[in-house]
């Protein structure tokens, strides 16, 4: 099983939705704290025109046209230029004080008594720097105009603007650092329960995690996969045991009783068909003993050894191909050379002449039998296939469980017991078996793990 890569994991992507989310939030405070800021300082802005333009207007009320033209002048000298306008004019249109030569373009006109009550926007010169100005009509026709620019605010605005695309910008590399540390913790976590996993099914059933189990949902978890894999191990060796037992305990009583039909005289025949199914009942118990003692030592490392794969086929299909060509099969091989593997050569023997003699037995004159030996990735894949008759689909899935046949074959000599040891010198070695589909006839892959690189150097 491979790992999990982080752009593909769960943890991952719930960490960023978790992240999107609350940085949706952020986002949405922020906007609403722009549009408060926004509304602030425009209200501010408001007042402050408000509040000039009434000052103006009482001191008119309390000191007339020259007080009122000379604070006009005094303010405008003291104002920054561009921030502020100021405009005072006589009922004939003239200007009596101000930083203004005439009334803006944009702004209607004060005339006929007209007074304008809210600040008005309006561009000076037209369509470059925007300013919100007020007009009141002061009592004997004198127009007045107080305007602030809008500068101070929209910088203000801008660098607000600035500030919260610098931190939706963090927060969201901030969101991304936190999602990656967080998912590779937990896929560190996993990985580590998936590697055990793959250990489990390549057969090694005393595989555990080492160091102490963590106070969490993941030392739980590791915790209830060594109590089921405890379980299953435990199962496993009492199945063994049962099985070794029965083999065992029945073998000798069927091989005493083969040695007393020596002692039988005057029927022949009959003592040659009990010596013959005796035979083949015992062969019965060596398949079961076999199978038995494969998957015992399934995922051991013990036991085996470096071998040349590609040699050993090569010499189990040179003792088998007699036997097909008789048959009337056509046999070819292609194995490509230096193939190793760590095996036991004499299981190895026995699996592909299994697979061999399965298929030299179902198939018909003229049929053809291949094997063939190939180096994949990180493994050796050897298939044998062949254009019989095929395993009917009823059967398929079940094919590797003991003493399973097709109703079809039951006249062919057999026990159902060759695949069933196939599957477990296969678990012995670690490797995968495959049933690849065919239009015509039968195939089994096996994908045996290559070689480590140390072993292979020695």
């Amino acid at each position: 099983m491979r790992p999990v890569r982080l752009a593909r994991s769960a943890s991952l992507r719930l960490t960023l939705a978790i992240a999107s989310l609350i940085l949706l939030m952020a986002l949405l405070a922020m906007a609403v704290q722009y549009r408060t800021a926004a509304q602030a300082l425009d209200r501010q802005q408001r007042e402050l025109l408000q509040s000039d333009i009434d000052s103006f207007a009482e001191l008119y009320d309390q000191r007339r046209i020259p007080a009122l033209r000379q604070a006009i002048e005094d303010r405008a000298a003291q104002t920054p230029q561009g921030q502020a306008l100021y405009l005072l004019q006589d009922r004939e249109g003239r200007t009596l004080a101000g930083n203004l030569s005439d009334w803006p373009e944009d702004l209607p006109a004060m005339a006929g008594g007209v007074t304008e009550a809210a600040p008005r926007q309006f561009t000076l010169p037209p369509g470059e720097a925007a300013y919100n100005g007020i007009a009141r009509v002061l009592p004997g026709g004198f127009p007045l105009l107080v305007a602030r620019a809008d500068t101070l605010t929209a910088d203000t605005l801008a660098e607000m603007r600035g500030t919260l695309l610098w931190m939706t910008l963090a927060l969201l590399g901030m969101a991304a650092l936190t999602g990656g540390f967080v998912s590779r913790l937990v896929l560190r976590r996993i990985d580590r329960v998936n590697a055990l996993a793959d250990r489990v099914a390549a057969g090694d059933l005393a595989a555990r995690l080492p160091g102490a189990r963590s106070p969490d949902e993941f030392g739980a978890l590791e915790e209830h996969v060594h109590a089921m894999l405890d379980r299953i191990q435990n199962l496993n060796a009492a199945t063994n045991r049962l099985s070794d037992a029965i083999a065992h305990e029945l073998r000798t009583p069927l091989n005493r009783i083969a040695q007393k039909l020596d002692q039988l005289e005057g029927q022949p025949e009959l003592v040659g068909e009990i010596r013959a199914e005796l035979r083949g009942t015992i062969r019965i118990f060596d398949a079961l003993l076999d199978i038995s003692g494969a998957l015992a030592e399934q995922g051991q490392r013990p036991g085996l050894a470096p071998l040349d794969l590609s040699q050993v086929a090569q010499e189990v299909f040179e003792l088998y191909e007699p036997v097909a060509e008789e048959a009337g099969l056509a046999c070819r091989i292609a194995a490509e050379p230096g193939l190793h593997i760590l095996g036991d050569r004499s299981l190895l023997a026995q699996l592909i002449a299994n697979l061999l003699d399965n298929a030299i037995k179902f198939c018909a004159p003229g049929d053809t039998l291949t094997l063939s030996l190939t180096a994949a990735e990180t493994r050796h894949v050897l298939e044998v296939s062949d254009t019989g008759p095929g395993v009917p689909e009823d059967i398929r899935a079940d094919l590797f469980e003991q003493f399973t046949r097709a109703e079809r074959d039951r006249d062919k000599a057999g026990h159902g017991l060759g695949l069933a040891l196939v599957q477990a010198i296969a678990a012995r070695h670690g490797a995968r078996l495959d049933l690849p589909q065919r239009s015509k006839g039968f195939a089994i892959a096996i994908a045996f793990p290559k070689l480590d690189a140390e072993l292979s150097d020695s």
